[in-house]
């Protein structure tokens, strides 16, 4: 992202309103995240529950629908583009409980649904499902409070011990059980 100079600045206060409604129309029209931004912060109606809840059908969608003639394969992409929609509702909402919360409900999706694919001869969605727990108990360890990791230990516990359990050799290094500290 561009550094903004002080000329950009002083040319965007002498515009008038118009101007400025006229570019900040045009830049939204152009930009669907952007416009998406916008519209958390400016209208009063749009609630970080109705995102949540966008980007969790959007997951939920994107998981359960992966089909192709290997479905490991097509999970691993639909796996990859559910942490990209994390990471946009993170870019839009700046909460990282609700981050978090999202990895969790993709976690949750996966090993509901999946772990018979974890056992493929193609490991990349095993390997993706499992740098996705690390990423997410990183997370909880580094942005919530002490609180949030005895809510979440017990989840995180099973979703370990259901990774450990494979015969295959985890792929990242990933704790025997959620410490709480």
């Amino acid at each position: 992202m561009p550094a903004i100079s002080p000329a950009f600045r002083q040319a965007v206060k002498q515009l008038s309103d118009k101007e400025k409604e006229a570019i900040i129309l045009k830049a939204a029209r152009r930009d669907a995240e952007l416009y998406e931004l916008l519209s958390f912060e400016l209208i009063e109606g749009v609630t970080l529950e109705e995102v949540y809840e966008q980007s969790a059908d959007k997951i939920h969608e994107l998981l359960l629908n992966a089909s192709g003639r290997s479905l490991a394969k097509a999970l691993t992409k639909a796996l990859r583009k559910s942490v990209k929609e994390i990471a946009r509702f993170k870019r839009i909402t700046k909460n990282q409980k609700a981050e978090i919360d999202l990895h969790l409900y993709t976690l949750r999706l996966i090993f509901d649904n999946f772990t018979g694919q974890f056992d493929s001869y193609y490991k990349g969605f095993y390997t993706a499902s499992a740098r996705l727990l690390l990423r997410t108990t990183q997370l909880i360890r580094k942005n919530l409070h002490e609180d949030y990791h005895l809510e979440y230990k017990s989840e995180l516990d099973s979703f370990l011990s259901q990774i450990h359990s494979r015969s295959k050799p985890v792929p990242v290094a990933l704790p025997q059980e959620f410490e709480v500290e």
